[in-house]
C-alpha cells in the first residue's frame, strides 16, 4: 500500500532580529506517524510549530499539507484544513465550563462541512469528546468551570479542543510538561488511541522516556537546525546528539 505524505516542511527558515530561530529545516510527516521533535531550550521547537500552524510566517521555505502550500495562511485557515495544535501556555475560556470550551470549534466551518450541518446536540457531543480523553462524566468534571480544573485536565482540554475540529494532524507542544508520572501514564493511552483513530501526531517534548514510548521517529533540533533524524534509540546514540542535547558522554534521561 502506498504511503501518503501528509505534511511537508521544505527548507523553512525564520529569524527574529539577529537571532536565527530556524535555518533550512526539512520535515516529512506520513499519515499515521507519531513524530517527536526534541532539542535543548531555544533550539527552535516551538518556532517550528508556529511556522507550520501559521502563527509565524517564514522568511523563506514552504509548508505543504496534502501536497498544497499552506505557507502564509492564517492559523484559523490552517486549522480549518485539519492541522491543529495545543499550546504550552494553555488558552481555554477560563470563565466557561469545560464542555462549553468545545462549542466554538464545534461551530466551525470545518465541522459544518464534515458533519453536513447535522451535528445534533453540540453540548452532548462536547461532553462525549471530553469523556473520550479522560473527563469523568459521572463526576461532573466536564461541567466544572475551566479555571477550577487542575493542570492535568487543562492539558486534556487542549487536546479536546483540537479533537472537536475532527483534525487529521495534531501538534502537541509539550503536552506532558508539568504533569506527574501518574498523570502522564494515563495520558499516553489517550495519545495512542488518537493514532489508532487515524490522527497523525507531532509531539514536541522534554520528557524523553515517555515520548520514546509513543513515537515512530524523532527529529533533533539544535540552534534552529536539524541535527539528526531517525528511530529514537539510533538518534540518541549519535555523539553529536549527546554533545549538543545532553552533554558529552551522557545518556538520555526522562527529564
Amino acid at each position: 500500500m502506498a504511503v501518503e505524505t501528509l505534511l511537508q516542511v521544505k527548507e523553512i527558515t525564520k529569524s527574529f532580529g539577529g537571532v536565527q530561530a530556524i535555518l533550512r529545516v526539512n520535515l516529512e510527516l506520513e499519515r499515521g506517524d507519531i513524530l517527536g521533535i526534541i532539542g535543548p531550550n531555544g533550539s527552535g521547537k516551538t518556532t517550528m510549530v508556529n511556522l507550520i500552524t501559521g502563527f509565524v510566517k517564514p522568511d523563506s521555505g514552504e509548508v505543504l499539507f496534502k501536497g498544497k502550500t499552506i505557507t502564509g495562511k492564517p492559523p484559523h485557515k490552517i486549522a480549518d484544513l485539519g492541522v491543529t495544535r495545543t499550546f504550552q501556555v494553555m488558552r481555554p475560556y477560563y470563565s466557561l465550563p469545560a464542555f462549553k470550551n468545545l462549542i466554538v470549534p464545534l461551530n466551525s466551518p470545518r465541522i459544518r462541512r464534515t458533519a453536513g450541518g447535522k451535528l445534533g446536540d453540540k453540548d452532548g457531543v462536547a461532553i462525549d469528546i471530553l469523556e473520550e480523553i479522560g473527563f469523568e462524566r459521572d463526576a461532573y468534571v466536564p461541567y466544572k468551570i475551566a479555571s477550577s480544573l487542575p493542570l492535568g485536565y487543562l492539558k486534556r482540554l487542549e487536546l479536546a479542543r483540537c479533537l472537536a475540529l475532527k483534525p487529521e494532524v495534531i501538534i502537541c507542544d509539550e503536552i506532558f510538561s508539568g504533569l506527574s508520572m501518574s498523570e502522564i501514564s494515563t495520558m499516553i493511552p489517550v495519545i495512542e488511541r488518537l493514532q489508532m483513530d487515524g490522527i497523525t501526531i507531532i509531539m514536541i517534548e522534554h520528557r524523553l522516556r515517555e515520548l520514546f514510548r509513543l513515537v515512530n521517529r524523532i527529529i533533533v533540533l539544535n540552534f534552529g537546525q536539524k541535527l539528526a533524524e531517525g528511530k529514537p534509540e539510533e538518534v540518541m546514540a549519535k555523539p553529536e546528539v549527546k554533545e549538543a542535547y545532553l552533554g558529552t558522554g551522557a545518556g538520555y534521561v526522562g527529564s
